[in-house]
């Protein structure tokens, strides 16, 4: 069976429907940002230490920077490192976003009894498909049976009773109850023995931007000495960064402010759209400069809404972007739908 590919190697087009220029006067680039900005709208790839539990990271986060709110994107259990996405301030708002992304893990499983390398390798690739997976006893969610889709996994080396595999899947799927069922299928029985995430959506631990607790201390207090941005950007990127993943549309200037107060996104409004947008796709909203706007739910396909002369493209699932950045061309009026109607004005 060909393996279904995770959403981190999907390609997509940038698509044109209208052309537009975008006002320099309001907004600015992700990469344009002050120094408050970059804070105010950033995340951080954090290597997440063993002990502490992913709350505890994130609030000595939130200290270190001295902020008022804070985020992270994936819980991992007190023992487990890896990559952790922290957001910030106004990014918070984009962090279900991250809980849904791909993850990958490296993962030691320990096997209670003696089995055979060709008999491990072959189980495993028994699971690389959708499985059934009911959350653990001390998971925060509730214990319904669902399914989780396994991208892939790689069979890396075993010792003894210890068999160490990378695993691509889905938001959401228990490492730990995987291997469980690995080791009920291989007839011996194994729990996880240790883990490690390599990737949560577009963070990876590779990423030059990986950084330690430690090194987020080192390099604010660097900047908070010489005042120089350079060492802000060292562990902070701009939130716009962790939706590469989510197909686009881009809007006019026109446009932002209603979308900004809840409007729905109308066909007049859209300037580009990814190739690939199916109908309830989640879909990031951004303006002419590169910002993120809003998350959006798709209403037509991509070709569908390069066709569309009017009606609503996109329903709006969560507003990320201040209101009155960009200037107000809608009239105001008591009632919503006529709000949801000027935003192409």
């Amino acid at each position: 069976m060909p393996r279904t590919h995770p959403p981190w190697e999907t390609k997509r087009e940038l698509l044109t429907k209208a052309q537009d220029t975008t006002d320099p006067k309001y907004g600015c680039k992700p990469s344009e940002r002050t120094a408050k900005q970059l804070i105010k709208y950033g995340t951080i790839n954090l290597d997440k230490p063993a002990g502490p539990t992913s709350h505890e990271v994130a609030a000595w986060t939130k200290k270190i920077l001295k902020l008022e709110t804070i985020g992270h994107g994936g819980t991992l259990d007190p023992k487990v490192t890896g990559v952790l996405p922290i957001t910030l301030e106004e990014a918070t708002k984009m962090v279900q976003a991250l809980l849904y992304s791909g993850k990958e893990y490296v993962c030691v499983l320990k096997l209670h009894g003696d089995v055979d390398e060709a008999s491990v390798k072959h189980v495993l690739t028994i699971f690389e498909d959708e499985i059934y997976q009911r959350p653990p006893l001390r998971s925060s969610v509730k214990r319904q049976l669902r399914t989780r889709r396994i991208y892939y996994i790689d069979y890396l080396e075993k010792n003894g009773r210890n068999v160490l595999f990378k695993v691509g899947c889905e938001g959401g799927t228990y490492i730990r109850k995987l291997c469980f069922d690995i080791g009920e299928i291989l007839g011996v029985g194994g729990h996880m023995q240790e883990l490690r995430r390599t990737r949560a959506g577009p963070f990876t631990e590779t990423s030059a931007k990986s950084v330690t607790l430690h090194e987020v201390s080192y390099y604010l207090g660097e900047f908070e000495r010489t005042k120089d941005i350079s060492h802000l950007g060292k562990f902070i990127e701009p939130m716009e960064n962790a939706l590469i993943q989510l197909p686009k549309i881009i809007v006019r200037d026109s446009a932002v402010d209603a979308l900004c107060h809840g409007a729905n996104l109308t066909a007049p409004g859209v300037c580009q759209i990814d190739s690939g947008v199916e109908k309830s796709n989640i879909v990031a909203i951004f303006t002419l400069k590169g910002e993120a706007i809003a998350l959006g739910r798709a209403q037509a396909s991509t070709q569908q809404i390069l066709d569309m002369k009017h009606g609503v493209v996109a329903t709006l699932a969560r507003v990320l972007m201040p209101r009155n950045i960009y200037p107000k061309v809608w009239k105001s009026s008591g009632d919503a739908d006529e709000q949801q109607k000027t935003e192409t004005q």
